[in-house]
């Protein structure tokens, strides 16, 4: 997964966020805004994990949809 990619088109894929992780609130999605570090950051606010914890989340996230592309990309 291209994080330039998920950042540029953060409206198509706060919905797969919030999908792996329903305790991130709106005001959350929008303060990570596509950026990696941050999503990690609110995950490790939001669950009470550490770091590599949510670093770990976040990589089997990018796994399970490394091959889904924004809608509006083929």
């Amino acid at each position: 997964m291209n994080w330039d990619i998920v950042e540029g088109n953060w409206k198509q894929f706060k919905g797969k966020v919030k999908e792996q992780w329903g305790d991130l609130t709106d005001d959350h999605l929008e303060v990570i805004a596509g950026k990696r570090d941050k999503l990690a950051g609110k995950i490790q606010e939001a669950y009470g994990i550490t770091k590599d914890e949510a670093e770990l989340q976040i990589t089997k996230f990018e796994k399970l949809n490394k091959d889904v592309p924004p809608k509006h990309l083929p």
